[in-house]
């Protein structure tokens, strides 16, 4: 009965067993020696017993060094780019002349920066300078500004298409500038525009929507490009040229500042001409201080022609602004474009060099890539305008006016 009242599993009448100490100790030394055996057993790993780990050392690749902050370089002289199978490029005209006896005649007689005329045997392509060169820009509140560099570079330089004649041309070629106006209004008109020889000059609206993009096109094609500046007409505002026009009428300061407006829309152009401006340009008062700002900004001014009255060309002398004047408004004639092609064909072969107007209007387009077609097989040679601007023009007429 006293086994009920024993804790389970217990019995106090049988004595405890010990474990002998000799079987103790041979145990513990069994398990000691073996367990490195056991341990290389089961890591298949030698050496000592302790765990290892082989790892592959991969060096890093190498990264690409991060890209400089972004700088705008000043870029070189506009040149012709010349470029001759089995020939090296010859980049500046210094080597053009020592090489191969090259004629260079830069704007107004200046010797830098860049040639303003170059003749050579061969012709593979003509580039203008990069726009904008940061030595040409100007900051103001409605943008980027011209102006004369701090080393004397001018916009009106800098920008302009280098003349490249062809292995035909006559020393005493008449030569012929073209240029059109109103491109940039009409997608269109300006594609076409763009796509004429790189010779004839494109004149700019500073309306359009695209223009950054279209003037970029067309200097990338070797357009040289001007500035059309909207004037004040004689029936204004009937006829109305468009925002910020000058006015004969408004202060010096309230044109200055619209003139930098309108100055500010794009970049890279070497010289500005009027749009419309019969009463503008008849105004002495309210147009001196605007051809002062053009001459101080470096750029040659362009009189289109439109206007009989223009005093541009007499007051242009008093700030020594470069300018010149179109002889003849090519769509503008009642005979029509291509007689006054011809017509205009003629007063170069009489004077040497004669200056045509026209607007990007689909026959005037028609009209002058005809004419552009077949002017080397009739003895001509297109200019832009900046060669028949001044002193440059003077050069490259060798005949008597």
């Amino acid at each position: 009965m006293d086994d009920l009242y024993d804790p389970l599993g217990l019995d106090r009448r049988r004595p405890k067993r010990q474990i002998p100490f000799r079987l103790i100790f041979a145990a513990v030394l069994g398990v000691a020696l073996l367990s490195p055996l056991l341990v290389s057993r089961l890591t298949g790993i030698s050496g000592g017993g302790e765990p290892q780990a082989v790892a592959e050392i991969v060096p890093p690749l190498p990264q690409a060094p991060p890209p400089p902050p972004m700088q705008i370089p000043a870029p070189k002289p506009a040149q012709a780019s010349l470029a001759a199978p089995h020939q090296t490029t010859i980049e500046n005209a210094a080597d053009v002349e020592h090489r191969s006896g090259v004629k260079v005649v830069r704007l107004d007689g200046g010797t830098a920066p860049g040639a303003t005329i170059i003749e050579v045997p061969q012709v593979l392509d003509v580039a203008l300078a990069p726009a904008p060169d940061p030595r040409l820009i100007e900051k103001c509140r409605y943008g980027f500004l011209p102006r004369i560099g701090t080393d004397g570079a001018r916009p009106s330089e800098v920008y302009a298409r280098p003349l490249v004649t062809g292995p035909g041309a006559k020393p005493d070629a008449p030569r012929i500038a073209l240029v059109l106006g109103g491109v940039g209004l009409s997608r269109s008109a300006s594609e076409a525009a763009i796509r004429l020889p790189g010779a004839v000059t494109l004149a700019f609206a500073p309306y359009g929507k695209t223009l950054a993009a279209d003037v970029a096109a067309a200097r990338a094609r070797g357009h040289e490009v001007i500035l059309q500046l909207p004037m004040e007409p004689i029936d204004y505002p009937q006829t109305d040229p468009g925002p910020h026009t000058l006015l004969s009428a408004a202060s010096p300061a309230e044109n200055t500042d619209d003139l930098h407006w309108l100055m500010s829309r794009f970049v890279g152009y070497a010289g500005v001409a009027n749009f419309l401006g019969a009463k503008f340009t008849a105004d002495s008062a309210a147009l001196s201080p605007m051809l002062h700002e053009i001459a101080e900004r470096g750029l040659y001014y362009f009189d289109d022609g439109s206007a009989p009255q223009s005093l541009a060309l007499t007051l242009a002398a008093n700030f020594g602004l470069a300018a010149t004047k179109a002889d003849l408004v090519i769509d503008a004639t009642p005979e029509g474009e291509d007689a006054a092609l011809l017509k205009l064909e003629a007063i170069a072969r009489d004077k040497g060099i004669a200056i045509g107007m026209a607007s990007a209007l689909p026959g005037s387009l028609d009209e002058i890539r005809r004419f552009a077609q077949k002017a080397q097989a009739r003895g001509l040679v297109l200019v832009p305008l900046s060669a028949a601007i001044g002193k440059n023009a003077s050069a490259l007429v060798t005949r008597d006016p």
